[in-house]
C-alpha cells in the first residue's frame, strides 16, 4: 500500500503547512492496516509537521479510532486528568473533544500543559462534521515561539509562569469531576505529588501551580512555546464573558488566571502579543467524516471555531510526558 500527500486549504500561513495528509488510495482501505504498513513514516511526519491528517480510510467507529491509537502510539488512551473544559465520555478513555456551547471559539492550547505530566500524543476522530465552520484550528508553536518579541520571551523564561484556578460549587467543571474523586484527601496527595498548591476555600477549591514557558522538544531539542498562559488569562475571554465573571468573582477567585511565575500580573497588552502570535501561527481545515486528526502537542496548539450542526469530534490522549 502507498501513501498519498495532497495539500488542505487554509485560511492563514502557509498552504498544507499543517497537516501533512495522508489520503486512502481508495474505498475500503482500513486505517488500522494503513498505519502497521506506514507506521515509521507517520511518526516521522508527525515529528516534522506537528500533525498528521489521515483521510479516506475505513476507521470502525470509535472501537476503530481506539484501535488506531493503540496501534500508532503502541499503548492504549490515557485517562483525562485535572480536567479545564467540560467532557463526556464516549468509550473508555474516548472523550468527547469539549462541551462548550457551540457559538463559542475555545483558543489556541496545548493539552494540559498547565500539567506536570502531560500527553505529547493526540488524537481526533470526526464521527459528524459541523454544517459550518467548527474546525480545529492548529498552530506549529515553534513559530510561535520564533514570532514572541525576544524581551516578553526572555521575561516568561526567566519568571516562568503561575495558574491559579478556583473551582466553585456550581459553577464550571467541580472539582470531583476535574480529579476523578470526590476524596478531599486523595485531591491534596495527587496536587502534592504534581507540584500543586491547593487550599480549601469558602467557593470550593483553589489550586495554584508554577510552570515553565518553554519547553524543549524530547525528540528534536527544539524550544518550543508550551503552556496555558494565553489560553487561561482573563483577558482572552470575550468581552462580555470577562465583565460578567469580574462582577461576580473577585480577582483572585477567577475561575483560571494565569500570572507571572512570582505572582504578578501579566499585562493585558502582552497577552495581546501573545494571542497574535497564536493566530498569525494558526491554519485550518474543514472536517470530513471518519478525519482522524494525530498532534504532537509539544509542537502544535489546537483550538475550535464555532459552529452550526450537529459536530462530534471524539478525542484520545497518549504517551504521557513531563518537563
Amino acid at each position: 500500500m502507498t501513501t498519498q500527500s495532497i495539500t488542505v486549504p487554509t485560511t492563514a500561513g502557509p498552504a498544507g503547512y499543517l497537516p501533512r495528509v495522508y489520503e486512502a488510495p481508495g474505498p475500503g482501505h482500513e486505517v488500522g492496516e494503513f498505519i502497521a504498513r506506514n507506521r515509521p513514516e507517520i511518526r516521522a511526519a508527525l515529528t516534522e509537521r506537528g500533525a498528521v491528517l489521515l483521510r479516506g480510510f475505513q476507521v470502525d467507529g470509535v472501537d476503530g479510532f481506539n484501535g488506531s491509537v493503540h496501534a500508532l502510539s503502541g499503548m492504549p488512551p490515557l485517562t483525562y486528568a485535572e480536567r479545564s473544559s467540560p467532557r463526556s465520555t464516549i468509550k473508555g478513555q474516548v472523550y468527547t473533544s469539549t462541551d462548550y456551547p457551540a457559538d463559542e471559539e475555545i483558543f489556541l492550547h496545548n493539552e494540559n500543559s498547565y500539567q506536570a505530566v502531560w500527553p505529547h500524543t493526540l488524537y481526533f476522530f470526526c464521527i459528524e462534521p459541523a454544517h459550518t465552520l467548527g474546525a480545529t484550528p492548529l498552530a506549529d508553536i515553534r513559530r510561535v515561539y520564533a514570532a514572541l518579541d525576544p524581551d516578553v520571551r526572555e521575561e516568561f523564561t526567566r519568571r516562568r509562569w503561575r495558574v491559579v484556578r478556583n473551582f466553585h460549587q456550581d459553577f464550571g467543571v467541580p472539582w470531583q469531576q476535574a480529579f476523578n474523586t470526590d476524596d478531599r484527601d486523595a485531591v491534596a496527595a495527587y496536587c502534592r505529588d504534581k507540584g500543586i498548591g491547593v487550599e480549601w476555600t469558602e467557593g470550593g477549591l483553589r489550586t495554584t501551580a508554577v510552570r515553565d514557558a518553554v519547553h524543549r522538544h524530547p525528540v528534536t531539542g527544539e524550544p518550543v512555546w508550551f503552556n496555558h498562559i494565553t489560553f487561561f488569562h482573563v483577558s482572552t475571554l470575550g468581552a462580555d464573558v470577562r465583565e460578567g465573571l469580574e462582577e461576580i468573582f473577585a480577582p483572585e477567585d477567577l475561575p483560571t488566571n494565569s500570572y507571572y511565575g512570582d505572582g504578578a500580573p501579566i499585562p493585558d497588552d502582552v497577552v495581546a502579543h501573545l494571542r497574535q502570535c497564536y493566530r498569525d501561527a494558526s491554519t485550518r481545515f474543514d472536517w470530513e467524516r471518519h478525519d482522524i486528526l494525530v498532534v504532537d502537542n509539544m509542537l502544535a496548539a489546537h483550538a475550535r471555531e464555532p459552529f452550526t450542526g450537529p459536530r462530534k469530534i471524539a478525542v484520545a490522549m497518549a504517551e504521557p510526558s513531563a518537563g
